[in-house]
């Protein structure tokens, strides 16, 4: 039984979007067009595959047994066809890469533009998640997160500044209403702007000095979701809200201009920077493997 590999495409982009408007958008196709071609598929394999209702497009058992295995192969099939991009001069096809949004906000700015200027028949799809998900499963062909976040069967390439700083600060006007803590416990007794994870995780606030780790876990009246709301927690501490931790790079325009006040800097905890990372089992897409090329030579800088 042969199967037509664009109605398989038109299966997955539905099932993963949960929806044939949602898919259209996605896999840059009409509605009916996927409509049409998942009941051909359906028809074909002599079962249905996803339960349709006004509301929402959902996987049967069958449907989520052929996604789970469908993903992963059919990026093997389109890495082994862009393969020929290689014989190229100049590669080409699209690059999906999925990344956390302080790596959209703070690494990316400086490599996108120069990449694509480079590479212009590439074409670039960022997708930004704080959720730790199978960029193959998502359809991403590589990712970027940080060292302790990686699995163990993936290639990481160093990318973007290989040290960075975890920054406590406050507006002035906050500080001078109640203080300037002098050591990170002293953080239990102020406002402190959280975040949390979409897993429902809040990362406690980790702070060294001269070799001495501690551990906060400050509350205050203001809760975000990581990344995506995390602009919301910055306008309001320079609203005199409370105390926020964050990327030092994401803070230094505030800290510059004065609108935000250092706190604890002594105390700031340094870590390594994030790293693009990919399956070492697949053939490498020759958009991933221009972008590897192209990161490599600022892999090493501070």
């Amino acid at each position: 039984m042969e199967t037509d590999l664009s109605d398989l495409n038109a299966f997955l982009a539905v099932a993963r979007a949960k929806g044939f408007r949602d898919g259209a958008r996605a896999s840059g196709s009409s509605a009916s067009g996927l409509s049409e071609a998942v009941r051909r598929l359906e028809t074909q394999l002599g079962v249905r595959l996803l339960n349709r209702t006004t509301r929402s497009v959902v996987p049967t058992e069958a449907g989520q047994r052929l996604l789970e295995r469908l993903g992963p192969a059919l990026n093997e099939v389109h890495a082994a066809l862009d393969v020929v991009n290689g014989f190229r001069n100049r590669p080409a096809g699209t690059l999906r890469l999925n990344v956390p949004v302080s790596a959209a906000r703070l690494t990316l700015p400086a490599i996108v533009p120069p990449f694509l200027a480079a590479y212009p028949d590439i074409r670039l799809e960022v997708i930004a998640d704080d959720s730790f998900i199978d960029v193959l499963a998502a359809g991403c062909d590589a990712g970027i997160r940080y060292g302790e976040r990686l699995e163990k069967d993936m290639i990481a390439v160093p990318i973007g500044p290989r040290a960075q700083r975890f920054a406590a600060a406050a507006a002035p006007a906050y500080l001078d209403r109640h203080g300037r803590p002098q050591h990170p416990r002293d953080l239990l007794s102020h406002a402190c702007l959280r975040g949390r994870f979409t897993s429902g995780a809040m990362a406690p606030w980790e702070f060294e000095r001269g070799g001495e780790v501690v551990q906060v876990d400050p509350s205050g009246p203001l809760l975000v979701q990581v990344g995506t709301a995390t602009d919301l927690a910055v306008e309001a501490s320079i609203a005199g809200t409370g105390i926020l931790y964050l990327f030092e790079d994401w803070l230094r325009p505030h800290l510059d201009s004065g609108a935000l006040e250092p706190v604890l800097e002594p105390w700031w905890q340094r870590f390594s920077g994030p790293f693009l990372y990919y399956p070492g089992r697949r053939l490498l897409p020759a958009p991933l493997r221009a972008f590897v090329d192209f990161i490599k030579p600022s892999a090493g800088q501070a």
